[in-house]
């Protein structure tokens, strides 16, 4: 076997177990990644990615920099690199941005993911799109970098150099199948916890049904025909304009659920790389999370599965929390730039929050007690952002109010609880049928400034799995919710498994 810890003169080849524990593949770097409502707008309207390019990349290099701020280590296909605006930015012109992020790299904070390729800065092939100021800009950071540093790269297997038969069978395996076998199990799912989650209404839940029916259809047909299942495939079909350009980002309105599915194929397509690479996929606000999938076992990263209601239970009992007062924090983390977030990731509150976090999901049962501490070290972590924001002169001050959020999901059915501030609510949103259906879930994490929730600094990450054995069970569950403190239910409501939803304003391989 190949020493995939030798390095050469610029990078250290990694294996996926090789990645930090606390690795992350951001979602919002996709380069077909558009918040849920700009994505009905653009359809609505006929707009490109181009024509949203302004409202897109502000919302997408917020997430990239929360991404470095609440993970340890992001893991960035390397396209994007040079392909993503809200990158690359940071590279077209040398000086202090491109310095910043020649320091994330080095650091290991940032590691490029290789599909074919075997060093970062290896020319595409030519059957790719590439933007080639970008391509330029990520060759010149790359050549840029001191003679000892090394960028992390990580790839599926380095073995074979000659031939890579050993890299395309695991990418294969691992990385191209696994998505075919999601995209066709979706008919398998409880379609009314799908439409549920995916904003579709109960009276047009059997004709979305149908509509999957014909996705999972056209993708058998292809797997029969020995044809790759990809994304790009599946958007002609079902999503994009005929005769345009994937890349472009025209999404058809006359195409039936055209943004429900598009929602769908997106999620996969995510959590789908970071099964392969087994982490967590990080999934931006207001987006779908994975549990819209109800899978028996979510992320292959996830640590742990809560099946005991009573357990379950625990994470949405009161917790006494430290509370800061007359605490501020900056409006936006877009405010800063990558510079202040790497000097942000040198400081000792942020490994405080790292560690307390890893903390936390190395063992969600012991939550009661350590959820406490993840609270105090994000409300000092804000406290950083806000002295680097102060003195660059860019704080927008606001009243500090933070507040934790414990999001249970079990199938069609979402349990909040927010406490922090003097604050204490419990809510449910259930479905009828909830119990029908898949009793699969998760449990997120939500850490936040309660009274700007939509453009603060903020935290939202799953923590633990779900899975309830029967439907009595549910009903226990459910029933213990019931007697805690405050609790009102939305019955009748249609819940949608976002992310971070309540912090809203109320032989080659062919691409991947």
């Amino acid at each position: 076997m190949t020493d995939v810890d030798s390095s050469d003169d610029l990078m250290t080849p990694i294996r996926p177990e090789q990645l930090d524990p606390g690795a992350v593949i951001a979602q919002s770097l996709d380069n077909q990644w558009v918040p849920a409502q700009l994505t009905k707008d653009m359809i609505e309207r006929g707009r490109s990615l181009d024509q949203v390019a302004r409202q897109r990349v502000a919302e997408v290099r917020a997430e990239y920099f929360r991404s470095l701020i609440n993970a340890s280590q992001v893991v960035v296909n390397r396209a994007y690199f040079y392909n993503n605006d809200a990158i690359n930015r940071d590279l077209t012109e040398e000086g202090e941005a491109r310095e910043a992020h020649r320091r994330l790299l080095a650091s290991g904070a940032i590691v490029p993911f290789l599909i074919n390729e075997r060093h970062p800065g290896e020319e595409p092939p030519a059957r790719l799109h590439v933007r080639r100021e970008g391509f330029t800009a990520w060759q010149e950071t790359l050549a840029g970098l001191a003679s000892t540093d090394r960028v992390r790269c990580v790839r599926m297997s380095w073995d074979d150099p000659v031939h890579d038969r050993e890299n395309r069978d695991h990418t294969r395996t691992l990385l191209f199948q696994p998505f075919a076998e999601k995209v066709q199990g979706l008919t398998a799912k409880d379609i009314d916890v799908l439409a549920a989650h995916v904003g579709v209404g109960p009276q047009e839940a059997d004709r979305f049904g149908a509509r999957l029916g014909e996705v999972v259809g056209f993708s058998n047909s292809l797997s029969v025909r020995r044809q790759p299942v990809v994304r790009n495939t599946l958007y002609e079909e079902f999503v994009s304009v005929p005769g345009t350009n994937v890349a472009e980002g025209r999404y058809d309105r006359d195409k039936p659920f055209a943004a429900e599915i598009k929602q769908l194929l997106d999620l996969i397509y995510n959590v789908n790389l970071a099964d392969a690479l087994g982490r967590y996929p990080l999934t931006p606000v207001g987006s779908l999370r994975r549990v819209v999938l109800q899978e028996a076992r979510e992320a292959r990263a996830t640590p742990g599965v809560i099946e005991d209601p009573e357990q379950l239970q625990t994470f949405l009992r009161r917790q006494t929390f430290a509370t800061v007062q007359d605490h501020l924090t900056p409006a936006a983390v877009d405010a800063l730039t990558l510079r202040d977030i790497g000097e942000l990731r040198q400081t000792a509150a942020w490994h405080a929050y790292t560690r307390a976090f890893g903390e936390l999901t190395a063992s969600p049962e012991a939550f009661q007690d350590s959820v406490g501490r993840v609270f105090d070290r994000y409300v000092g972590l804000n406290s950083e952002i806000l002295r680097l924001a102060r003195e660059r002169r860019r704080a927008r001050p606001n009243p500090w109010r933070p507040v934790v959020e414990v999001v249970v999901t079990v199938g069609a059915a979402v349990f909040t609880a927010v406490s922090g501030n003097d604050v204490w609510e419990v809510t449910g949103a259930v479905l009828p049928l909830a119990v029908t259906g898949s009793l699969s879930g998760s449990v997120q994490l939500v850490l936040r400034n309660r009274i700007h929730g939509r453009q603060e600094q903020r935290f939202a990450r799953e923590i633990a799995s779900v899975r309830l054995a029967s439907a009595r069970e549910w009903e226990e569950f459910r029933d213990l919710a019931r007697r805690l403190p405050g609790y009102r239910e939305e019955a009748g409501a249609a819940p949608t498994a976002r992310a971070a939803t309540t912090t809203q304003d109320n032989e080659d391989l062919p691409d991947y």
